[in-house]
């Protein structure tokens, strides 16, 4: 039996992008055919772009996705191209186009559809029933989506113990969370090794509103090594050679997977089996041709954590992509962002410039009489550093204007919460006139421990388009600036990441006057926002009762700020919005 030449198509489409997906597609479709490829996959919904959400609802959306699915049938002469959209057949399914010589051969429509976490699939789509089994020159090979083969019991055992499949190809919309890429590495280890089949992973890449895929395609044998694997957090492909004949030695001294073939001779699970009928090659030398810079290499999740050398930079990489994309695919080539002299603004720009170019950012220092003169260097440094642009826009005779006019009203003199908000309010304004005046995108810059507390100003320093780490804890931006500095010869000036926090709203200001220690906060709100712990859970690890309580009633409290705050990509496995959904009038208290 020959090898097959498989390639996997790792592209960054865009949500209803018919046109612009199509012409991705079709550019991978002629280099695959140029380099002699048998079987060529795209990620889960990679016509549509993922995940498009009600969309599906719309019958002109899947009508355009049919158009376009038809276009790609007919170049899949001489090749078969495994393709992702939206199939409606009476009911709506998430699906994969098997096409080959100009024909749509098959569909298989997705059957495990994830309904936690940001998923909403059971909303729009309908379970697949059949399980398929293709045939190629003598090789029997499955194709499955993303969630099914998450589960042991699903098509993947099916289609590789009672199909007798060789290779399954698992084309897939992976969101990107910490801890996601090794997570997600075992579970393809497993079902290859338990079905003792190998298994081409197909993920889509880039950033969709909130989510951040980050690809890191794959092919993983029987034995769960990786033969090859795509860049992470970039558009990539890759080709292999695949010697099938392989699997079927290991299954013939595998005495558990005879066993396992035995057992489930008698279940009753629809399986189909379709033969692809043999197609031309464009030539000998085609399927000859080197693979000489191909990414073709050998690679575990100890060397993924070689070239991403930390926990930092693989969030870094997700923060810039997932920026870029939104930025770039809503139509903005430029952004703005206030500059205080603090270490989240200064990450934020930092992540701008990365993600959309030095020469496309601007810092606005907003100085007020209570901003000191260490602040305004530091963000001045910060910007020369970086390379971004500035701009000084003083707020002092602004604030005294409103103090004038609403003085009267006010009911004291005394620098309160009132006067602390008017001056984010006022700064917020300048950000959004430079926005409507320029076209710029404002960037807000809060962190997720801000975030969760309430303590920012609505419609003040919360203003913005988008907020790059609005699920980036206190801490972690520290960590995440620390790795900055080590790799890019400290950009962040030091006495940025030193200095003690504050707003710089009043005198002598900073930020435990108001919240604990940002490492001990931070415990807390892992606990309770991610863990789903209580206050006694809490207590019983050691945290103080008054603390975990003035935290928690935080929390609960400002579930309205953080419904009226920009979007932001999700890092975490327990994300504000999609992830976490609370009622704002809620009377029931987690005590």
């Amino acid at each position: 039996m020959e090898n097959l030449r498989l390639y996997a198509a790792q592209i960054n489409p865009i949500v209803g992008d018919f046109k612009g997906n199509f012409d991705k597609i079709a550019s991978h479709i002629e280099q695959a055919k140029n380099q002699g490829v048998d079987i060529l996959a795209f990620p889960e919904l990679a016509i549509t772009g993922y995940p498009p959400e009600d969309l599906v609802l719309k019958p002109a959306f899947i009508e355009e996705n049919l158009k376009y699915l038809d276009k790609i049938k007919k170049l899949s002469d001489n090749i078969v191209i495994i393709i992702g959209f939206v199939n409606k057949d009476f009911e709506i399914y998430n699906s994969a186009a098997i096409c080959s010589s100009k024909k749509i051969i098959s569909i298989y429509n997705k059957q495990f559809l994830p309904n936690y976490s940001v998923f909403d699939e059971e909303r729009y789509f309908q379970k697949g029933l059949e399980t398929l089994i293709f045939e190629l020159r003598g090789m029997s090979f499955g194709v499955n989506i993303c969630e099914d083969i998450y589960y042991s019991s699903g098509p993947t055992k099916s289609q590789a113990i009672l199909g007798g499949a060789n290779l399954i190809i698992n084309i897939s919309a992976s969101p990107y969370h910490v801890g996601k890429v090794e997570e997600r590495e075992k579970i393809l280890f497993t079902r290859a090794v338990d079905n003792r089949v190998n298994i081409m992973y197909v993920n889509l890449v880039g950033g969709q509103d909130e989510l951040v895929f980050d690809g890191n395609s794959m092919i993983v044998n029987e034995k769960g090594k990786i033969l090859a694997r795509a860049k992470s957090f970039e558009e990539d492909y890759f080709i292999f050679d695949l010697d099938t004949e392989e699997v079927n030695s290991t299954r013939l001294q595998d005495a558990k997977f005879k066993n396992q073939r035995d057992s489930m001779k008698d279940e009753t699970a629809p399986l189909k089996v379709i033969k692809i009928n043999d197609f031309a090659k464009n030539s000998n030398k085609t399927k000859n041709k080197s693979l000489a810079g191909i990414t073709r290499y050998d690679i575990t999740f100890d060397r993924y954590k070689e070239i991403i050398s930390c926990q930092e930079e693989e969030i870094f990489k997700a923060l810039a992509l997932g920026t870029k994309d939104y930025i770039s695919k809503n139509g903005f080539s430029k952004v703005v962002l206030g500059l205080s002299g603090g270490i989240d603004s200064a990450l934020t720009a930092v992540v701008a410039a990365f993600a959309i170019g030095k020469h496309n950012v601007t810092g606005v220092l907003m100085p007020s009489e209570y901003s000191s003169k260490g602040s305004i260097d530091d963000s001045l440094l910060l910007a020369s550093n970086i390379g971004i642009d500035t701009l000084i826009v003083p707020i002092s005779d602004v604030y005294k204007s409103y103090l004038d006019n609403l003085g009267p009203i006010f009911k004291t003199d005394k620098i309160n919460i009132t006067k602390e908000n008017l001056q984010a309010r006022i700064r917020g304004n300048i950000l959004m006139g430079l926005s409507n005046e320029n076209g710029w995108l404002v960037l807000s810059t809060g962190n997720k421990s801000e975030i969760s507390v309430g303590y920012c100003t609505l419609y003040g320093d919360m203003v913005g388009g988008f907020s790059p780490i609005k699920d980036i804890y206190k801490t972690l931006v520290y960590r995440i600036c620390n790795f900055v500095n080590r790799k890019y010869s400290n950009i962040i000036p030091e006495t940025i990441i030193n200095k003690v926090p504050s707003a710089e709203l009043k005198p002598d200001q900073k930020d435990e006057d108001k919240l604990p220690p940002y490492d001990k906060l931070d415990e807390i709100l892992k606990s309770y926002i991610e863990e789903e712990k209580d206050y006694h859970d809490i207590v019983k690890a050691g945290f103080d009762e008054k603390m975990a309580r003035d935290v928690i009633n935080m929390v609960d409290f400002n579930e309205y700020k953080r419904r009226q705050g920009a979007p932001g990509i999700k890092i975490t496995q327990r994300a504000f919005g999609r992830d976490r959904r609370y009622p704002i009038t809620n009377k029931f208290k987690l005590r």
